[in-house]
């Protein structure tokens, strides 16, 4: 991601939430060094690392400390929720929370679910703002959800029992961000800085910080004619945006205003790809890097015929690299690069047939495109001089890959065709949980999961919870894939 369209026994509860709790203390911090590199450093003002934001970590790496489910049978469960939830994000509590849109309506919606079972345990429905109402959100240092609603409205949105013993979602804080955002633009994308403010951006290319401790609000501006399709991430060293034109690192004064250090302009080829949401990059920024795990900041940018993978210093801007990928299939990603370390993986979604398009979306070019699929792997050199391809394979992805330092795999789900050998996508075809070995590429387990579209996982990003458990986004709900 990018960003996406809209929208057995059980032990005893307590048991649950023990487990959780135990592991989420024992978890490795996150800026440990792992066999792949270290993490981007933990965010302060924000939840758990690996699930206080859609991509894992405010630096977005998509990568998490936590592992996937272990060795041996594995289940899944439908959760219906009648709508497409592409955030699931878990606190400190141990307690999912999800960010849905709703299928009739596309009111975007806020689940608490149950860590028992995933079933919805109380819900909160949100002012309806753009496509986009529904995705980027995430759980801060309280475990409370921080979104923007569609009255424009910055919202902390906790969890609590009622007097009756009832669980229920509350706003605990509203702040009107509408003084900077203009009327008929929307928030794409909010994130915390190592300042307790939370940047924002909206599609109409207006990027700012709010500080709800003291109500001030700032905003810049950025060139006429360059929207923000995608969400935004945040490291010490500043807040790094993509637009429909160019890549930015942008830092903010003593009062919040924000400053532009740097911009890079990318190829965004002739127009939009089949398979993506707007004509430019489809990618949320990812800081990455051996050193402080914010080294370099990537996006895949959207050259025709091939996209490449772009690599820049965060201190600078300077080029690293660019690398073509996905050359095995559809070259063009609406997904957001998995990196830690050295290493950096970019999923194909050349073709992807989403229901619905943005209504600024434009026309593809070409007019349409088949899925084939295609995952690359690319590393960065040791000594910065530059990337190699390490490897380019045909997996068919369904889902934005998470990568665990915990247990070396990737995670992710596969759509396959109902008839084996072709690349046609129809409403029947089937779906597989999959853990791919980041050293070959090569698919080394899978789980079948359903069939049809209930189960479209449609390129959203799964999250790896305490105890192994895979909550997983749909069309209409969520999966959740445990052991046994």
């Amino acid at each position: 991601m990018g960003r996406h369209p809209m929208r057995f026994a059980l032990p005893p509860r307590a048991a649950v939430l023990a487990a959780a709790a135990l592991l989420l203390a024992c978890a490795a911090p996150a800026h440990a060094a792992t066999p792949f590199g270290p993490l981007p450093p933990h965010n302060p003002y924000a939840g758990p690392d690996g699930t206080a934001t859609m991509h894992g970590d405010t630096g977005s790496s998509d990568a998490t400390p936590l592992p996937g489910p272990p060795p041996g049978p594995l289940t899944s469960h439908r959760v219906a929720l009648q709508s497409a939830c592409p955030t699931v994000l878990v606190g400190s509590d141990g307690y999912p929370v999800a960010l849905c849109t709703a299928i009739f309506g596309l009111t975007p919606t806020v689940h608490l679910l149950d860590p028992a079972d995933g079933g919805s345990l109380a819900e909160l429905p949100l002012a309806k703002g753009s496509l986009l109402g529904g995705v980027y959100a995430y759980l801060d240092h309280q475990d409370r959800l921080v979104a923007v609603d569609g009255d424009r409205n910055l919202l902390r949105i906790g969890h609590r029992r009622d007097a009756t013993g009832r669980w229920e979602l509350y706003v605990a804080s509203r702040l009107p961000l509408t003084g900077a955002v203009p009327a008929g633009d929307a928030v794409t994308g909010v994130s915390p800085d190592w300042q307790g403010r939370v940047w924002f951006a909206t599609g109409g290319g207006v990027v700012g910080t709010a500080d709800d401790r003291t109500g001030a609000v700032r905003a810049l501006a950025l060139p006429t004619g360059e929207r923000i399709a995608n969400s935004i991430s945040t490291a010490p060293a500043g807040t790094a945006v993509a637009t429909t034109h160019a890549t930015y690192l942008l830092t903010a004064d003593a009062d919040g205003t924000p400053r532009i250090a740097w911009r890079r302009a990318y190829d965004r080829g002739p127009g939009r790809k089949p398979g993506q949401l707007s004509w430019g990059t489809g990618s949320t920024p990812t800081f990455f890097g051996p050193g402080t795990g914010t080294d370099y900041v990537t996006v895949v940018d959207n050259a025709a015929p091939t996209v490449n993978l772009l690599v820049h210093r965060t201190s600078d801007g300077s080029q690293v690299c660019s690398v073509p990928v996905l050359k095995k299939g559809g070259s063009g990603s609406e997904n957001s690069p998995v990196a830690v370390g050295n290493t950096v993986l970019v999923a194909s979604t050349y073709g992807y047939p989403y229901p619905k398009l943005p209504a600024d979306a434009g026309p593809a070019v070409p007019s349409s495109g088949r899925f084939t699929g295609g995952l690359s792997r690319v590393d960065v050199r040791a000594d910065g001089s530059g990337c190699d391809l390490v490897w380019d394979t045909g997996v068919r992805s369904a889902a934005v890959p998470r990568l665990s330092t915990a247990d070396g795999l990737i995670h992710t789900v596969l759509r396959r065709p109902v008839i084996p050998g072709t690349t046609a996508t129809s409403e029947l075809d089937p779906y597989d949980y999959a853990e791919v070995d980041p050293a070959t590429g090569a698919v080394v387990r899978t789980e079948y999961l359903g069939a049809g579209f209930l189960f479209d996982t449609l390129q959203m990003v799964g999250s790896i919870a305490p105890g192994g458990v895979v909550y997983q986004g749909t069309t209409t709900g969520v999966l959740r894939i445990t052991a046994g």
